[in-house]
This record gives structure tokens, sequence and C-alpha cells, in this order.
């Protein structure tokens, strides 16, 4: 059995290793064994593995990345029902999905819709439920008053389902990338919705014209670092920041924000915060995941695949500034596996 590991934090093509385990976890009551065909490389993950900034920590156990994946039930423990040997799943949050096999609650584990290809499916999760977070987000956040709601890094995988999702219920969406060549995608795909690029000088204006009088009255924000303060002075008062990822550079103090002169609210949403909602909740959030992947595949792009023991030329690719869609590490596929029916 295969597994990437760390056993201090630090840059993840520096920390990680792949070892080679005898045997394989066995899955304990209401849990089930599942072979691992496909995982994605997310943000969060790399981020997981670099820790806070300062010199690398040690840790007393070894870790394995990894949140989300797709594959097939290998074995399952007692009082497991719903699962059975062979069946296609998909898994979150399963920690330790770089990995040849992974054990997860049995309730955890997602069968993936006929029809459906295995790429899609590893993808079927983290990236929809974190939509449905933000957007229940942007909801509470106008209060029933309609007004302009800015993303940043737009042309990411989330930020394609945001525009998407945006479009379908009239949100007035502006959209903020980095690149000129990356705006100009955007504006091809969604028409009426504006798109700056931060690499113009201009680009707060542009986007303080687009908003118009009332201004921004959310931002979706997954970059923070030094942009968090423009961001927030691109607020209306009143308005809501909602921070939920970390991928840009510098760092912006709290107290440089205006939060109490123009009653600002900064909010912070995880998808690992997911499973605390209600089951009736969680099951209406999967059934929306699962018809997505049927509908629309291709919105849960793939950018390159990668073998499990290539993972540092994974991590290479899934930082690369002009990347679109999600990188994948795969796992060798055995016959019985439902890929055949998949496709």
């Amino acid at each position: 059995m295969r597994t990437v590991e760390y056993t201090r934090r630090g840059n993840p093509a520096q920390v990680l290793t792949l070892r080679e385990k005898p045997h394989r976890p066995t899955p304990g009551s209401g849990e089930v064994l599942v072979r691992v065909l496909v995982s994605p490389v997310h943000p969060g993950d790399l981020i997981g593995v670099e820790g806070p900034p300062g010199p690398p920590e040690q840790q007393e156990e070894a870790r394995t990345p990894g949140v989300e994946g797709m594959g097939v039930v290998e074995s399952v423990g007692a009082d497991v029902r719903a699962q059975r040997p062979g069946q296609r799943v998909a898994v979150f949050p399963a920690p330790g999905t770089w990995s040849d096999f992974v054990v997860v609650p049995a309730e955890l584990a997602v069968p993936v819709p006929d029809g459906v290809s295995d790429e899609t499916a590893a993808l079927m999760l983290v990236n929809p439920l974190t939509l449905r977070m933000l957007y229940r987000a942007v909801e509470d956040a106008l209060r029933g008053r309609p007004g302009p709601v800015l993303q940043t890094a737009a042309g990411s995988s989330i930020g394609r389902l945001v525009s998407a999702t945006a479009a379908r219920h009239d949100v007035r969406l502006i959209n903020l990338v980095r690149s000129a060549s990356g705006a100009e995608r955007l504006r091809a795909l969604h028409p009426s919705q504006p798109a700056v690029a931060t690499c113009d000088d201009d680009w707060r204006a542009q986007v303080s014209l687009y908003a118009g009088e009332r201004g921004v009255r959310v931002v979706l924000d997954s970059v923070g670092g030094a942009m968090t303060r423009d961001l927030a002075e691109l607020l209306a008062d009143d308005g809501t920041l909602v921070s939920y990822g970390q991928l840009g550079s510098g760092t912006t103090p709290l107290e440089a924000l205006p939060l109490i002169g123009r009653a600002l609210t900064v909010r912070g949403v995880t998808v690992l915060r997911w499973t605390s909602r209600t089951p009736q909740e969680r099951a209406q959030d999967v059934a929306f995941a699962q018809e997505l992947a049927r509908s629309r595949p291709d919105l849960l792009e793939v950018a390159g695949s990668y073998d499990l023991a290539d993972f540092k030329a994974a991590i290479e690719h899934a930082r690369r500034p002009a990347k679109s869609g999600t990188v994948l590490l795969t796992t060798a596929r055995t016959t019985g596996s439902g890929q055949e029916g998949a496709r």
C-alpha cells in the first residue's frame, strides 16, 4: 500500500515522501475501507502541509494530505448496510486520501451516480459543497437587499462555480482575476458579468464603476493577505467580506480595516465545518453535488492527472498561476472498479 506522508510542516515538495506500507487499514464498526482511485490536489491540502509561517514544525505522527477523493469500496465494517464491496463512492471529509486506501465513516461515502466519470466524481464534493456554503453566506449578507457581489480568484475552480450559480440566480457578480487574458476568458463565458484584472493600475476604480453608487455589498475572497485592505475599501458601508481561502501573500492586520466606523462584517467560511450541518441539510447538499456532477461535469474541470508516485509534479502543476481546473492524483485501477460503466 502506497501513501504520501509528512512528519514536519513546510514546503510540500520538500517534506512529503512516498511510503510503502505492508498492510492496508481495517474498517471498524460503521466504517468502510475505500480503494482510492482519484484524489484532488486542492490548495487547502498544500496549505495544511505548509502550516503557519516560520520554521518547519516537527510532528509526533506522520500525516497524509488529502480530504476528498473517489474510489471503490473494498470492505465494510460491522453495522454498515448502505455500502457494499465494489461500489463506487466519493468521500469527504476523509483525511488521508493521498493514499491507495482510506477508511471513512460509511455516512461520508457518497454513491457515485451512473454515468459520472471517476475524475468528475473525485471533484464532486468539496467545491460544490463550498459553493453551497458561500451562496448561503451571500444570502445572509445581502439580507434580501440586492447589490453587487465581488469575487476574487474568479478563474479558479470554485470561482467558475460561483459565476455559473450567479448567472442562474440573477446575482450581480463582478469577477476579479490576475491577468487581462483571464478577464477576457471570463467575459466570453459570462458576458453579463464584468471581469476586472488586478494587473491593471486602475482595477479598484473599475470595480467601483461597475458596482455603482451603492458600492459592493459582499466580497467573496479566497486570496486574503495584502489584498484584504483594498477589498474592504471597496465594500459599501454595512457590507460583508466573506473569507474562505489564503491564496495571497502578505498580511493585513484586523485593526487596519475600517470595521467599526463603516459597520463592516468579516465572516469566515470553510467546507471543513460542513459536517456540523444537520443530516437533512447535508443530504440536500449532497443531492445538489450529485446532480451537478451529472448535469454539468464541465464545471468540475480537470487540469491534469498524475500517478500518486508523481505527487511532486502534481504539486508543481497545481501551483501554476495560469492553471485551469484541478490537478488529480490517481492510483492503479483494478477489474470491477465500475469504471467501464462510467464513461
